[in-house]
């Protein structure tokens, strides 16, 4: 397991575990991520930036902050 920050740009990986607080959890929830669901980082910004994944069809832009909460696997 590691954080969706170290998925290179073009990977694919399932949701492993979301470790954030409460309200973080549900509004990640709300976007589509779930244990289980397969992500794609499709571009990731410069200097620890934003990073665009792609859940299913849906397009999100996450804060590193936030990205480094989600835990994936290959």
């Amino acid at each position: 397991m590691k954080p969706l920050n170290d998925l290179n740009t073009g990977d694919y990986a399932t949701i492993h575990a979301i470790d954030a607080e409460q309200s973080l959890h549900q509004r990640l929830l709300a976007l589509g991520f779930r244990v289980g669901k397969k992500i794609e980082l499709i571009r990731r910004a410069s200097f620890n930036g934003p990073l665009h994944v792609r859940i299913g069809s849906t397009d999100v832009i996450l804060r590193a902050s936030e990205a480094q909460l989600i835990q994936i696997s290959h």
